[in-house]
């Protein structure tokens, strides 16, 4: 059927990633909820109880995913190959981020050729600053204003649903230039915080939410690895020349 076909091809670049877990058995829901919608990778992220009995009595069937699940140190590990990074979150944030219900999100994946990661944050806390900042949007699952507690395993359900009525029949044509990897967009990161710190653009003792918001802009962006070089290489010039003044 052509909705497998489209899931198999979108099931090959999509991993869910479950950060920080603190119930095993949720791991185990979610690998049930993943593989009844066609979904494969998962990647864990420094859970705290794993492997487990109770991982593998939830997964009710979908042992073999747990199996082959990579388990991570750092979320950076977990996405440093992926050019889409999509991050579940309910709760509000100071900082606006580019928000996305689970519907369009699973769009966006579908129409994306490269690597994509969804990441859940831990049950009880979610996703942190430090998380957001390597997602280039954030998913916000709409439900009841009076009682909108969604357990893990469900909204991996309601997602990964959503991903595999968002599968399609063809696949997404590759761009001229691949899109830059979280791996590099972090190296870029790290370059452009050094340069705006030794223009004395960003003072390091009161950052504010200066380097956060470059982050949004770039993620927004979605840079493809020319457009990076670009960005690099005018960062390395500017570092030439203070270097050659100071010599």
């Amino acid at each position: 059927m052509q909705t497998d076909n489209g899931i198999a091809r979108l099931a090959q670049r999509t991993r869910i990633v479950l950060v920080r877990t603190s119930h095993p058995g949720n791991i185990g829901g979610a690998a049930r909820a993943m593989k009844t919608m066609g979904l494969e990778r998962l990647y864990l992220v420094a859970p705290l109880k794993y492997p487990h009995a109770d991982a593998t009595a939830r997964a009710s069937g979908a042992g073999d995913l747990l199996s082959r699940a990579r388990v991570c140190d750092t979320l950076e590990e977990a996405i440093e190959d992926c050019t889409l990074v999509i991050g579940a979150s309910a709760r509000q944030r100071t900082l606006p981020w580019p928000l996305l219900d689970a519907r369009a999100a699973a769009q966006r994946i579908a129409e994306s050729p490269g690597e994509a990661a969804v990441i859940f944050g831990a049950e009880q806390s979610g996703l942190d600053n430090r998380d957001l900042e390597r997602c280039g949007a954030l998913l916000r699952i709409p439900t009841n204003a009076d009682y909108g507690s969604l357990n893990l395993a469900a909204a991996v359900q309601i997602v990964t649903y959503e991903l595999r009525m968002a599968a399609q029949a063809e696949t997404p044509e590759a761009p001229e230039t691949p899109l830059a990897t979280a791996a590099e967009l972090e190296y870029f990161y790290e370059h452009l915080q050094r340069v705006m710190e030794a223009m004395d653009f960003l003072d390091p003792g009161n950052p504010k939410h200066l380097m956060r918001r470059m982050r949004r802009l770039f993620n927004r962006a979605r840079l493809d690895q020319n457009e990076l070089n670009i960005l690099r290489g005018l960062l390395a010039a500017y570092d030439k020349a203070r270097a050659a003044k100071q010599t």
